[in-house]
């Protein structure tokens, strides 16, 4: 396993909707597993399959950060398939670094999705694992929480994304 660098916004990878996968193979399995060790380290919730620049609809989720191994969750394939109830709460992103801001979200979801062996499966979230679950799924289609911010929110959130871009850039050259 491996730790990967985690991609950073404005990467283009992170704005694309990612493919279906296909094959569920030792490939995908090594993937999913540097995945979680990656997450673990940053250390996150949750970590999208474009945030380490791979453009394939592949999550995974733990709650626990790496503290309960029964808190895993590994998806192929997400997709919500229900959803009820809205809160609103505080959001990070680590393709987002230092910017949080309150996105709302539903409160309980149902998302069916694969397991690495091609098996589907069913899973009921509320809370806040329905809240990592949806964020991670709008990155499998190109889409990052401040997108779903409005209003003055949304200008702070994009002023201080044009910041940090700023601050990465090389001396004399632009993103």
């Amino acid at each position: 396993m491996a730790v990967l660098p985690i991609r950073i916004l404005p990467d283009p990878v992170l704005r694309e909707r990612c493919a279906e996968v296909e094959r569920f193979d030792p490939e995908l399995r090594r993937l999913a597993a540097d995945m979680v060790e990656t997450m673990h380290a940053a250390p996150g919730v949750g970590l999208a399959a474009p945030q380490v620049g791979e453009r394939r609809r592949l999550m995974v989720v733990d709650l626990s950060v790496g503290e309960d191994p029964a808190q895993l969750h590994v998806f192929v394939n997400p997709r919500i398939a229900e959803r009820d109830g809205s809160v609103a709460d505080v959001e990070g992103c680590l393709s987002i670094p230092g910017v949080n801001d309150k996105v709302v979200r539903p409160r309980r979801i149902r998302v069916e999705a694969q397991d690495l062996d091609g098996e589907p499966f069913a899973l009921d979230a509320e809370d806040w694992l329905a809240r990592a679950i949806c964020h991670e799924v709008d990155h499998l289609d190109g889409v990052l929480f401040i997108d779903r911010l409005s209003g003055l929110r949304r200008e702070r959130a994009l002023r201080q994304v044009r910041r940090l871009v700023r601050e990465a850039e090389p001396a004399g050259v632009p993103a």
